[in-house]
C-alpha cells in the first residue's frame, strides 16, 4: 500500500473505509468508557454503590465488551484483507494497548464495588480532580492514536499534551496522598484511599506509555 506523499498529512485509510469506520468505533469506545468512569465515581462519592452506580458499573462492562468485539474483527480484516502489512503490528499493538485502557477503566469501578471504599467528604475534591485529569490524559492519547491513522504530524502535539496531563495527574495523586496520610485516620484506611488513588493515577501512566510507543511508531511511519 502505498501512502499520500502529503507532508501536512499521511492517512492509512488510502483503502477501506470500512476499516477506518472499526476504528473510530474503537476509538470511540475507549471516550465513552472514561465518561462512563467519571460519572460513576462522582456518584459513588455522592451516594455510594447504589443503583446508578452499578448502572455505571454494568454499562462500562458493556463497552468494554464491545471494544474487545470491534478490536478482534479490526485484526481478522488486517490479516484477511493483508491490509497496510508494513504497519500490521504496530496498529495491533496500539489496538492492545488501548483495549488495556477500558481494562483499566472497567476494573477500578469493580473494585470499588467489591472493596467500596469510605472517602471522607474532606477528599472528595482530591479524588475528583485526579479523576478528571486523568481522564483527558486518556482522552488525549486517543486524539493521537487517531491521528496516528489520519495526520502523522499531529501526533506529537496531542503526545505533548499526553504528557502534561501525566505529570499533572502524579502531582495530584501526590498531594492527595499527602493529605490522607496527614489526616487522623487509622492506618488501615489510609493505606486502602492510597490504593484506590494509585489505582486512578494508574490510567494516566499507562496513556503516557501508549503515548511513548507512539512516538516511535509515527517515526517508523516517516521512514
Amino acid at each position: 500500500m502505498r501512502f499520500s506523499l502529503n507532508p501536512k498529512k499521511l492517512t492509512l485509510f488510502n483503502k477501506t473505509r470500512v476499516l477506518e469506520q472499526q476504528i473510530d468505533e474503537f476509538f470511540d469506545k475507549v471516550s465513552e468508557l472514561g465518561l462512563v468512569f467519571s460519572s460513576a465515581l462522582e456518584v459513588y462519592l455522592t451516594d455510594g454503590a447504589n443503583d446508578e452506580f452499578d448502572a455505571f458499573l454494568q454499562q462500562a462492562a458493556s463497552i468494554e465488551g464491545k471494544g474487545d468485539t470491534l478490536r478482534r474483527t479490526i485484526e481478522v480484516e488486517l490479516y484477511a484483507q493483508t491490509l497496510i502489512p508494513d504497519l500490521r503490528g504496530d496498529v495491533l499493538r496500539l489496538l492492545e494497548d488501548m483495549d488495556h485502557l477500558m481494562n483499566v477503566y472497567e476494573g477500578n469501578l469493580f473494585r470499588i464495588s467489591i472493596q467500596q471504599p469510605d472517602v471522607p467528604e474532606e477528599f472528595h475534591s482530591g479524588y475528583l480532580e485526579l479523576t478528571r485529569t486523568v481522564v483527558t490524559c486518556v482522552e488525549s492519547v486517543v486524539l493521537a492514536a487517531r491521528s496516528f491513522f489520519r495526520d502523522i504530524n499531529a501526533v506529537r502535539d496531542h503526545n505533548a499534551k499526553v504528557i502534561f496531563y501525566e505529570t499533572e495527574a502524579d502531582k495530584k495523586g501526590t498531594r492527595l496522598q499527602r493529605a490522607i496520610f496527614a489526616s487522623d485516620l487509622s492506618l488501615d484506611r489510609k493505606m486502602h484511599l492510597r490504593y484506590f488513588v494509585e489505582r486512578i493515577d494508574e490510567l494516566a501512566n499507562s496513556a503516557e506509555d501508549v503515548a511513548d510507543t507512539l512516538a516511535i511508531y509515527a517515526i517508523k511511519r516517516r521512514i
